[in-house]
C-alpha cells in the first residue's frame, strides 16, 4: 500500500530519502534521553548483606563504596541511586531514585539495611524573590562607571580633611 503510495506521488530516491530522513530526525527529537547516577541496585547483592553477620570491610567488598558516611553520630553509610529522563531541550528530572542506608554499631557490625524512594528526599525550591536591601538600587552601567572622579577628590582618605582639621598630617601638624 505504501509502495502504490510512493508511486503516485511520483517521488525518486532522493525525496523519499529526505522525508525519511526528516521523518527520523521529527521523531528523534520526541525521544527522552535516560541516564543514571550512582549506585548500580543490585537486588541479589542488597539481599546478601546480612544483619549481625557482615560488618563494615564485608559490606565494602559487597557494595562498593558508600555514596556519602556520616561523619557524626551513628555511624550509617547511604548508596544512592538515581535515574533521570530528559526530553529534547529540556531540563533533566529525576525518574526513579533509591536509597539505601546501611547502619553499623559501634564496633562496625551491621545494625540494619533499610531502602527508600525519593519519597524522603527533601525537594528545595529555591525562591525567584528579590531579597530587599537599604540604599539605591543601581544600573549596571552605575556599578561599572560610579566611581570614575572619586579618586584623589579629597574623598574621605588620610590627610583629606576631617575632623582632626584640615590638610595637616596624622599626628597633627
Amino acid at each position: 500500500m505504501l509502495a502504490k503510495a510512493i508511486k503516485a506521488k511520483g517521488w525518486t530516491g532522493g525525496k523519499l530519502g529526505a522525508v525519511a530522513l526528516a521523518v527520523s530526525l521529527l521523531a528523534g527529537g520526541c525521544t527522552s534521553i535516560r541516564d543514571h547516577r550512582g549506585f548500580l541496585v543490585d537486588q541479589a547483592l542488597i539481599d546478601s548483606v546480612q544483619v549481625g553477620v557482615d560488618n563494615k570491610q564485608s559490606v565494602e567488598r559487597t557494595l562498593g563504596r558508600p555514596t556519602l558516611a556520616s561523619q557524626f553520630g551513628d555511624q550509617v553509610w547511604y548508596y544512592i541511586a538515581t535515574d533521570t529522563k530528559q526530553m529534547a531541550f529540556r531540563t533533566p528530572r529525576v525518574d526513579k531514585q533509591t536509597i539505601l542506608r546501611v547502619r553499623f554499631d559501634p564496633k562496625g557490625n551491621v545494625l540494619s539495611v533499610d531502602r527508600a524512594g525519593a519519597e524522603r528526599v527533601a525537594q528545595i525550591v529555591p525562591s525567584k524573590e528579590i531579597t530587599p536591601t537599604l540604599g539605591k538600587k543601581r544600573t549596571l552601567l552605575e556599578d561599572l562607571f560610579g566611581n570614575i572622579g572619586t579618586v584623589g577628590a579629597g574623598g574621605g582618605g588620610a590627610g583629606a580633611g576631617g575632623p582632626s582639621g584640615g590638610g595637616r598630617g596624622p599626628n597633627g601638624s
